[in-house]
């Protein structure tokens, strides 16, 4: 008959916390570089709502959009479209979030090498919404990565003293977003708010 184990002795107890101490070490150091890269990428996109005049007024700023990539696109004449997807919706406690309206906004450049000017256009869900005429690059960057208080959604749908959010992603042409050095789609943001009527 063979007798039970021993019970671990202290060395191997000392041994056994040592390891979870170093599993625990690794887990937190991991941790701590991972939340940097995620910060930096939602930051990347900063979205603003504002609320007046019974309208969603919405303000968007892609601080990397104008890679060198997307740059020599559209020095080479390629129509570039940066697409911003925006969904209004209802923040619900304990339950799933809903979708209350989209809008899809698409600015588009597309640079004439014989004039040397850039020349863009804005539609507001296939509805046209602005056009650009420029030689000035600063004036194309400002075009294509930002929007200034633009008139999304109407406030009928929303309820007075509920939050709401604003849910922001990208994406660009031509070739699916990679001409801006980001794997599949670019950049999400979202910014939340209360009606208040």
């Amino acid at each position: 008959m063979g007798s039970a184990p021993a019970p671990p002795g202290p060395v191997a107890r000392g041994r056994s916390a040592a390891r979870v101490r170093r599993g625990a070490l690794c887990a937190l150091v991991l941790l701590l570089a991972v939340t940097p890269l995620r910060a930096q990428r939602a930051e990347s996109l900063r979205v603003v709502p504002l609320v007046r005049d019974k309208q969603v007024l919405v303000t968007l700023e892609l601080t990397d959009g104008m890679s060198d990539e997307v740059w020599a696109a559209i020095r080479s004449g390629l129509r570039t479209t940066f697409t911003y997807s925006v969904e209004l919706r209802l923040d619900v406690r304990a339950w799933r979030d809903r979708t209350i309206e989209t809008a899809t906004v698409a600015t588009s450049i597309e640079y004439d090498n014989l004039t040397r000017t850039h020349r863009g256009n804005r539609l507001i869900d296939g509805r046209e919404a602005g056009s650009l005429s420029t030689e000035d690059e600063d004036a194309v960057r400002d075009w294509m990565t930002s929007l200034t208080r633009v008139p999304l959604f109407g406030t009928a749908p929303l309820q007075a003293n509920r939050e709401y959010y604003l849910r922001v992603s990208t994406s660009a042409r031509p070739t699916g977003g990679s001409i801006l050095g980001w794997l599949g789609s670019g950049p999400s943001g979202q910014a939340r708010f209360t009606f208040i009527p």
